[in-house]
C-alpha cells in the first residue's frame, strides 16, 4: 500500500490544478477535473469528496481523518457537466434530476491503483448534490490491534468469534467505523473449511472466498428477506450489515439461536443501551440471554501527528476543568498527556490518521440474568464494569496517556 503524507503542498497543488482547468473557460475538461478531485482525495486519505451546490457556486469539500475540510469552490455554471460526468461513470440516469440516486465507479490512480468510488446523489434546493465515498481496499490490512483494540479487548473478541453460534454486536453512530470491524473480523475467520455469507447495504469491500449480497429494496431483497434466503444456504458464518427493523432483528436472532454465529451492527450510543434495544424491537429476553455473546461499542478518534507531536502537563486550572466532563477516579493521577502543534505532514491539524477508541461487554452469566429480568441500559453497565470492563472514555484516556490521541478529541467523540 502505498502511503503519501497528508500536506499543506498537496492541497495547494489540487487547487492550482483546479485554477488551472479553470481558467480553460470554455475549453475546461470535466473528465480530468472529475480524475483529479478523485486522484487527490485518494492521494490524501480522504474518505468522501462532498459536491455542494450553492446559489453562487460550487462547494468542494474533502472529509479528511472525520472532519471536513474547504477546498477551491468551482463556478456554477459547470455544475450540471459535472454531475452528468459523475453519473455516466455510475451507469445513472442522467435526465432524472428530481430524485435520489445512488451508484459507483472505479477510478484507476497512477501509482496507487484502482479505487472504488460509491456515489449518493439528492436534489437540492440549489440543485442535485453529490457524495463520493471513496472505499480503498485498507480494510485487507487491518487487524485488531492496528485498529486500535487493547490487548485484553482483542482477547475477548478472540474468545467470541471462535464459538460456533451466537450474535456478536458492534455499535456506535455512523462514521464509527462499525463496518472496517466487522470485515476485519470476516476476514480473520474467512477459511476453505467454512461458508460465509454476507447481506449488506453497500457492499463497501469485496471480500474473497465470501458470498456477499446487496440488498435491494426495489426487487424486494431487503434485509430480512435476504437473511431468510441466506439460512437456506447453509451458512457457517453470516454478517448482517446492519439490523434496522424488528423483522430483521427477530431473524437475526433465531438464526444465531440455530447455530450459526452472526455478525451485525445497531445504532446505540454504548454498549449497555444495545441489549435493551433488542428488546425494545419485540425480541423476547431469553432470546438476547441467549444468543448474544458480545458487544462492541466504538468512536473513531484521530491521531496526534507521529511528526510534531510534544508532551503537554496539564496545570491545575485544566485538570480542574476536565473534572467537570471526567470523574476523578476515571481520570487517573496522570497529568501527561501529548498534543500535535501543526505542521506540514498533517496540514497544520495536529492530528493524522485515526483509530478505534471502544469498550467491550462480554455478556456474562450476570449480564444475561440482568437481561431477564430486563434491567436499564445503564445497570447493564454498570455490572459489564463491575465485571472488569474497560469503558470508552477509560480506553480513550489511556491511548491519550500514551500519546496516540489527544484528550480534547477523546471528549469530543464521547461528549456528543
Amino acid at each position: 500500500m502505498v502511503i503519501i503524507a497528508f500536506s499543506a503542498n498537496l492541497m495547494d497543488k489540487l487547487n492550482a490544478i483546479i485554477k488551472k482547468e479553470l481558467e480553460a473557460g470554455a475549453n475546461i475538461s470535466i473528465i480530468n477535473l472529475i480524475d483529479h478531485l478523485v486522484s487527490h482525495a485518494s492521494d490524501i486519505h480522504a474518505s468522501d469528496i462532498h459536491i455542494d451546490p450553492t446559489e453562487k457556486n460550487l462547494r468542494i469539500r474533502f472529509r479528511i481523518d472525520g472532519v471536513l475540510e474547504d477546498m477551491h469552490p468551482l463556478p456554477k455554471d459547470i455544475h450540471s457537466e459535472i454531475i452528468s460526468r459523475i453519473k455516466v461513470l455510475s451507469g445513472l440516469r442522467t435526465d432524472e434530476h428530481h430524485a435520489a440516486q445512488d451508484g459507483r465507479f472505479r477510478s484507476i490512480i497512477s501509482d496507487l491503483g484502482s479505487v472504488d468510488v460509491r456515489v449518493s446523489i439528492v436534489p437540492t434546493y440549489h440543485g442535485e448534490n453529490v457524495v463520493l465515498r471513496l472505499l480503498s481496499d485498507n480494510a485487507e490490512h487491518f487487524t485488531l490491534e492496528t485498529l486500535g483494540f487493547s490487548e485484553e479487548d482483542r482477547n475477548k473478541i478472540l474468545r467470541a468469534i471462535k464459538k460456533t453460534s451466537g450474535m456478536i454486536l458492534v455499535t456506535g453512530p455512523t462514521g464509527s467505523g462499525k463496518t472496517t470491524t466487522l470485515y476485519t473480523l470476516i476476514k480473520m475467520l474467512n477459511s476453505k473449511e467454512i461458508s460465509i455469507v454476507t447481506i449488506e447495504d453497500p457492499i463497501e469491500y469485496a471480500v474473497e472466498n465470501v458470498e456477499q449480497i446487496q440488498v435491494n429494496a426495489r426487487t424486494g431483497l431487503t434485509f430480512a428477506n435476504g437473511l431468510r434466503s441466506i439460512l437456506r444456504q447453509d451458512p457457517n458464518i453470516i454478517m448482517v450489515g446492519e439490523i434496522r427493523d424488528t423483522d430483521t432483528a427477530g431473524i437475526a436472532v433465531n438464526a444465531a439461536l440455530t447455530g450459526h454465529l452472526l455478525l451485525t451492527t445497531l445504532h446505540t450510543n454504548d454498549v449497555g443501551a444495545t441489549l435493551p434495544r433488542l428488546l425494545d424491537m419485540k425480541i423476547e429476553p431469553f432470546l438476547v440471554s441467549s444468543t448474544v455473546a458480545i458487544v462492541i461499542g466504538q468512536r473513531l478518534v484521530r491521531k496526534v501527528c507521529e511528526k510534531c507531536k510534544t508532551e503537554k502537563t496539564l496545570n491545575e486550572e485544566e485538570y480542574v476543568r476536565l473534572l467537570e466532563n471526567i470523574s476523578e477516579k476515571t481520570f487517573g493521577e496522570n497529568r501527561k498527556f501529548w498534543e500535535g502543534k501543526g505542521c506540514n505532514s498533517c496540514n497544520g491539524t495536529g492530528y493524522k490518521s485515526r483509530l478505534v477508541i471502544n469498550e467491550v461487554l462480554v455478556a456474562d452469566e450476570e449480564i444475561r440474568v440482568a437481561i431477564l429480568r430486563k434491567a436499564s441500559a445503564s445497570e447493564i453497565k454498570q455490572i459489564a464494569i463491575k465485571n472488569g470492563m474497560t469503558t470508552m472514555l477509560q480506553d480513550g484516556l489511556r491511548k491519550a496517556a500514551a500519546g496516540q490521541t489527544s484528550i480534547a478529541e477523546v471528549l469530543r467523540v464521547t461528549h456528543e
